[in-house]
């Protein structure tokens, strides 16, 4: 997680780091997160917060108690990291709501949490840490999922997912499910390692406009089929990369959306309000061979 070390907090504060540590021990503010190895981390808001209450006070303890008394600011990731870090299962989802109170859900999810999971993967000591974050986080969603609102749009959108449970790319997909169901679209996400054959009754129910590869961890082999049995379906579906999981050759006419989930959506959502008019008076395509489509 992010933060600044005791040394650097001593310094913004103008206090020696044994001050600074007699403070948390005496007054329990400021609250520094730690390292996995042991080391404390504090937090940048509430350092500010402490150095200009104590800029006006002059004084220790009414110092810290007009910190506390202003709170701790905008919920942002680093908070919600502290809180996933140490198995603060309450406190994450209190930040979240307080975050909703002010962010859309769809800036909640983009600036907040997804961060705060994604930073946590990159301290290998601390996976226990990271794969509770990484539960909390499908958990929250998918919550979210089962309230969203029904979809208000004749368009659909195939999403073939391949990452794994656990994987920073498996939640960016599941956020991007979410935000394309809030804007009204219908949507239906598959593994990668489904039968091609077997697509059939799943292509007739939705009729999709647009395919969405997620995830890394799919062949280009295996995408290859996967792209061929859809359009041979939809001939006129256009193909989509989300988050990387297509390899970047230079020859790929397959449009990339990026890695975050509202800007795709957002992305994703033009291009579908746009095919109308860009399809009225063209006949469909033809369907290609599959050498070429391997070729994605």
């Amino acid at each position: 997680m992010s933060g600044i070390r005791t040394n650097a907090a001593a310094v913004m504060l103008g206090v020696s780091p044994n001050t600074l540590r007699s403070w948390e021990r005496r007054f329990g503010y400021p609250s520094p997160a730690r390292t996995s190895g042991g080391h404390r981390q504090y937090e940048l808001h509430e350092i500010e917060a402490l150095k200009q209450a104590f800029d006006e006070t002059h004084n220790v303890s009414s110092a810290i108690a007009l910190a506390r008394q202003r709170g701790v600011g905008l919920p942002s990731s680093n908070r919600l990291g502290v809180a996933l870090s140490r198995f603060e299962e309450d406190k994450a989802a209190q930040l979240l709501e307080e975050s909703l109170a002010l962010r859309s859900l769809e800036r909640t999810i983009q600036e907040v949490l997804l961060p705060a999971v994604a930073e946590l993967r990159i301290d290998e000591a601390g996976q226990a840490e990271y794969e509770f974050a990484w539960r909390f986080a499908t958990g929250w969603m998918s919550a979210l999922r089962r309230v969203a609102p029904a979809a208000t749009r004749e368009q659909a959108v195939l999403v073939f997912d391949s990452s794994v449970p656990c994987d920073v790319e498996a939640l960016q997909v599941q956020a991007l499910e979410l935000m394309l169901r809030r804007v009204g679209l219908r949507t239906l996400v598959l593994t990668s390692g489904l039968d091609p054959a077997r697509l059939g009754r799943a292509m007739r129910a939705l009729r999709p406009c647009a395919l969405v590869l997620g995830g890394r961890r799919a062949s280009l082999d295996t995408i290859g089929r996967l792209v061929y049995a859809v359009r041979s379906a939809e001939r006129a579906l256009e193909v989509f990369d989300f988050g990387g999981a297509l390899p970047d050759t230079g020859a790929s006419t397959v449009r990339r959306l990026g890695s975050l989930p509202m800007t795709a959506s957002e992305t994703l959502l033009e291009r579908i309000n746009a095919r109308p008019a860009e399809h009225a008076a063209q006949a469909p395509e033809p369907l290609a061979p599959r050498r070429t489509l391997l070729s994605i």
